[in-house]
């Protein structure tokens, strides 16, 4: 048994049936010439479905005290567990198209996890043409990050097309085969009591996170009232009311498509920034196009959480190491190289403000500026004071071509979390020669949702075109 981090429960803390706190997404996958696809379907489902040597989070059920959610949260060993509850088959309806894949992954996430059982499903499918299968996963964010899924799905993969493995990819086998490809991580030595060198250097440290977050915060409240703050910008200051700033339902829209990595880096390169730069650019520019078609394009820019990843390479075993910067999207800017010097303006001054913490002072530092945040959603006021306009996530993944038992690995897309005030999520992972966007949304809140992929497109082409350079 072991205890729940307080930053990890509060994603227990804040779900509700309109606000599911799970994670995700499709992997898709070309199956091998020289295997039969009922067979290996359901080889797979054999696999998956061992329960012996089952590693945690997989394993583990939660439990709580008489104060439930609200008091401390333990994880212990299901010792009862459901493979077959957990991992599941499904068909698609003929014909068989993205399309439809879409929708069912639109409705197996928008159902919550049952908390009575391990906090995760896996869902195959099959009923897609050119031998192509997919599998869609949802595990609880309490259990994991974006970044703690990529190291899952990479200790299932391997770059070898002809590697086959007997064990499941949810075993401990696959855990530690992975795990020995990191050297192990250094744990800090614990203070010795009658060391007073130890005490003050231990005294020392909270010091300085004490004090570097202090100057931090500062910068933070001048830029949130206009006092300065060296290009910083924040969080409810100014973001104008849309229609992603609704309060949502638990019904959700799922949609997805790749670009080419080479194409979205080149466009970064063309104006002098980098890669996650141009995804903003392109989120920024579809968003607008959004807005434009339902007459509602504010005069104020539209403001982006954009998680950044703060886990150690090392670290593989964290379920969520996560910080979070404000990214200002420009939307009223019709000129889109102006719109992405704006971007990066305000990206330059977040990553320059992390930069000067440590890890522990920026762990410090995302939770007090999370607070007012937190505060709007348990009280439903987080339409009326929205501190964002969308969620852009941006996730490394692998960076050469990966199989799973043989099956080419030819996707990879997120599936996250909207919160009420942000209906959409827009995540990417990057896969190889590919970045794969994946986009969340509230059904209601955000219809159409679809078009967003079109924009996407659209905003790329305009982003090239003003940098003068070439589509591929």
């Amino acid at each position: 048994m072991r205890l729940m981090p307080i930053s990890d429960a509060m994603f227990l803390v804040g779900e509700s049936r309109e606000m599911p706190m799970h994670i995700g997404g499709i992997n898709l996958y070309t199956l091998p010439d020289d295997v039969d696809e009922t067979e290996w379907l359901n080889d797979q489902l054999a696999l998956l479905r061992q329960s012996e040597g089952l590693r945690r989070p997989f394993s583990e059920v939660l439990k709580l005290t008489p104060l439930g959610q609200y008091g401390p949260i333990r994880l212990e060993p299901d010792r009862d567990i459901d493979m077959h509850y957990h991992v599941r088959s499904a068909a698609l309806p003929k014909p068989g198209r993205y399309r439809e894949m879409f929708e069912l992954a639109s409705r197996l996430h928008s159902g919550l996890l049952d908390r009575t059982r391990p906090l995760w499903e896996i869902t195959l499918i099959s009923g897609l043409p050119n031998r192509q299968i997919a599998t869609f996963k949802k595990i609880h964010h309490a259990l994991m990050d974006g970044a703690a899924s990529i190291h899952f799905y990479n200790s299932m993969l391997s770059p070898d097309p002809k590697e086959r493995r007997a064990y499941s990819p949810l075993s401990v086998e696959a855990y530690e085969a992975y795990k020995r490809q990191f050297p192990a991580p250094k744990k800090p030595p614990r203070p010795n009591l009658m060391d007073i060198k130890a005490i003050g250097d231990f005294l020392k440290e909270q010091w300085g996170n004490s004090v570097g977050v202090t100057k931090a915060m500062n910068q933070y409240l001048a830029a949130m009232f206009g006092l300065g703050g060296d290009g910083l910008v924040t969080p409810f200051a100014g973001v104008p009311r849309t229609s992603f700033n609704r309060n949502i339902t638990g019904a959700r829209r799922f949609v997805a498509q790749s670009w080419s990595l080479d194409r979205v880096r080149a466009v970064g390169k063309a104006y002098d920034g980098t890669i996650n730069d141009a995804v903003l650019g392109m989120c920024a520019g579809a968003m607008r196009k959004y807005l434009q078609s339902l007459n509602e394009l504010p005069d104020k820019p539209l403001k982006a959480m954009a998680p950044v990843s703060i886990r150690p390479k090392d670290d593989i075993d964290s379920g969520n190491s996560v910080a979070s910067v404000t990214a200002n999207l420009a939307t009223h800017i019709d000129d889109p190289a102006e719109r992405m010097a704006a971007i990066q303006e305000s990206m330059n001054s977040a990553k320059a403000q992390l930069r000067a913490m440590t890890a522990g002072q920026i762990q410090l530092y995302t939770a007090l500026t999370s607070f007012p945040m937190m505060l709007t959603a348990l009280t439903k006021t987080a339409d009326k004071f929205p501190a964002y306009s969308v969620t852009i996530s941006n996730v490394p993944g692998p960076r050469e071509q990966m199989y799973w038992n043989g099956a080419r690995l030819d996707g990879m897309y997120p599936a996250s979390i909207p919160v009420d005030g942000m209906a959409m999520n827009i995540t990417q992972v990057s896969n190889f020669k590919n970045i794969d966007f994946g986009i969340t949304a509230c059904r209601r809140s955000v219809p159409h949702a679809q078009r967003m992929i079109d924009y996407l497109e659209e905003a790329l082409v305009e982003l090239e075109a003003a940098a003068g350079i070439k589509g591929k």
